[in-house]
């Protein structure tokens, strides 16, 4: 079946996109859990929005009445004020844009669980504002620097913008097979390899358009091993469960 577009008629009046956003994503690692090597997993992975994850968390509780802080009364019978924060030194109205995230990460337990190739779901959300895009491309920019193999899927048609495009312009380049028109739907894999003092960017870029099959991407998961993610399986998998015609 071909590519349809979720954000227009008939599929946007029956389905929704967050629908198949959700689910595409575990319909990819059942594929990768069949080609994987063995020291290999897939996992898919959800970010929404204000529900950050911390690597330091502080909460705040209830205290026993035994417990001191130090410095207080309870402690040494000495009464210390706490420590009173300067006034800022820049007040202003942010618009601090979420980043919503729909993800499959592959790990290799061999190195430590170490994350060695990422898969990004594109949502609106990631494209509608100059901070989002930003963001985004930041963000894979730096998996990239640290030899994590980056694929990136945009399927979302009501946002003319290419957010591959946006993370060549890091290095100053562009890829040809965009440079006509910008194509709003595409699916692309980044990968960055030490060249002996050169550090080397290899992309695999594949324009879409509603209507044609799904490429199969490569995921890199050592720079001579790499496995394909078959888009148009994995699609179609996620639509016939979400009953997507």
């Amino acid at each position: 079946m071909p590519l349809r577009d979720h954000f227009r008629p008939p599929i946007s009046a029956k389905s929704s996109w967050e629908g198949l956003h959700g689910g595409w994503p575990m319909t990819m690692v059942q594929q990768l859990s069949q080609v994987l090597p063995e020291n290999y997993t897939a996992e898919p992975r959800v970010h929404l929005g204000s529900f950050f994850e911390l690597d330091v968390n502080a909460y705040e509780g209830d205290r026993p009445e035994s417990s001191a802080w130090p410095g207080s009364a309870g402690n040494a019978g000495t009464a210390t004020a706490l420590w009173a924060a300067p006034q800022p030194t820049l007040t202003l109205d942010a618009d601090l844009a979420e980043q919503y995230e729909y993800a499959v990460e592959i790990y290799d337990h061999s190195r430590g669980r170490r994350l060695v190739a990422a898969v990004e779901i594109v949502s609106p959300g990631n494209k509608d504002r100059p901070e989002s895009r930003r963001a985004f491309a930041t963000k894979c920019a730096a998996l990239l620097q640290q030899h994590v193999s980056v694929s990136i899927v945009d399927l979302v048609t009501v946002r003319n913008f290419n957010l591959y495009q946006d993370i060549l312009k890091f290095i100053d380049r562009a890829d040809p097979a965009f440079l006509s028109e910008t194509r709003a739907i595409y699916a692309a894999t980044c990968r960055a390899r030490s060249m002996g003092s050169i550090m080397r960017l290899e992309t695999w870029a594949y324009p879409l358009k509603v209507g044609q099959p799904l490429p199969i991407l490569p995921l890199w998961l050592t720079d001579e091993l790499a496995i394909g993610l078959d888009l148009e399986a994995s699609y179609e998998d996620a639509c016939r469960s979400l009953r997507i015609a």
